[in-house]
């Protein structure tokens, strides 16, 4: 993704290039996704031993446009979550929004697979979870995340929430220590004991993750009837069933390797081994990928 793209017309912004001190021929030319490049030079079929007719081409760029193309919707009423350090939300339009609200509410307009645009927000991911989990084994403090995630999906609903996306929560450093700040700035008492806190940040992530769908839908006026969850995400059934609950819509989680999945079909489809529209990839991903459902309680 870049701002120096004009998102409408998928061109260069010569105006921003002029204003940074940017010479469009310092730039790349601009290439859709499935676009094939060209042959691979000598030094590089040395090197990987790749046969002489190997073609390179191109995919959707950065990695969550392949993850997206890999969601295995039936239609265009879906929002997605893809999911691992970093959440990224949001919908699927056919063209850019670009709105002053939307600015506000830090949302992006990313050009995807066969020119549809992610319109989506960052969210905080598992980051949180991960430091807090290191930070417990740097101590010696044994941290065994099944076991934890089963107590934390026992441990009572309408704990403390905090806000994940907080600066304070993007560096290394004591993790623990910080959400207990982060809960007091929103009004709560920390967590008390481990499985309290892994639910905890779970709560929050899930809060922020259906916070960020629902502004989605608000600006583009989407009405969507499920939310897919992909990425590494997916196999944390607790996040996904409390992103489900706080949501209000059904989760579908999966597939797991959903960047190397949506990567790997543009390229086949490029190069003629499978053929038809993202949502005919889409539906070859829906008949060959584990996929788990989680319905709002």
């Amino acid at each position: 993704t870049t701002g120096l793209l004009e998102a409408h017309s998928q061109r260069w912004a010569a105006e921003i290039l002029r204003v940074v001190g940017v010479q469009q021929e310092q730039l790349a030319d601009l290439v859709a996704p499935g676009t094939v490049v060209g042959p691979l030079r000598a030094d590089v079929l040395a090197r990987t031993g790749l046969r002489s007719t190997t073609e390179l081409s191109t995919v959707g760029s950065h990695d969550t446009a392949s993850a997206v193309a890999a969601v295995p919707a039936a239609g265009p009423d879906f929002a997605y979550v893809s999911c691992g350090t970093w959440a990224l939300v949001g919908v699927e339009l056919d063209a850019p929004l670009i709105s002053d609200r939307g600015l506000r509410g830090g949302f992006t307009n990313e050009i995807g697979v066969d020119g549809t645009v992610r319109y989506l927000h960052n969210v905080m991911g598992l980051w949180i979870l991960q430091q807090t989990m290191a930070d417990w084994q740097a101590r010696g403090v044994p941290a065994d995340l099944p076991a934890l995630l089963a107590a934390a999906a026992d441990s009572p609903s309408g704990g403390p929430v905090f806000d994940v996306d907080h600066p304070e929560l993007q560096s290394l450093g004591d993790m623990p220590a910080r959400i207990a700040r982060a809960c007091r700035r929103a009004g709560f008492d920390p967590p008390e004991g481990r499985p309290a806190m892994v639910r905890c940040i779970l709560d929050s992530m899930a809060s922020a993750m259906a916070r960020a769908v629902r502004e989605a839908c608000a600006l583009t006026g989407r009405r969507v009837s499920v939310v897919h969850l992909v990425g590494g995400g997916a196999r944390n059934g607790l996040l996904c069933q409390l992103v489900a609950d706080a949501v209000g819509l059904p989760v579908v989680a999966g597939p797991v390797e959903a960047t190397a999945i949506g990567n790997l079909l543009v390229q086949a489809r490029t190069h003629g081994l499978n053929a038809g529209d993202r949502y005919t990839l889409r539906d070859l991903v829906r008949r060959t990928q584990q996929l788990t459902r989680y319905e709002p309680r």
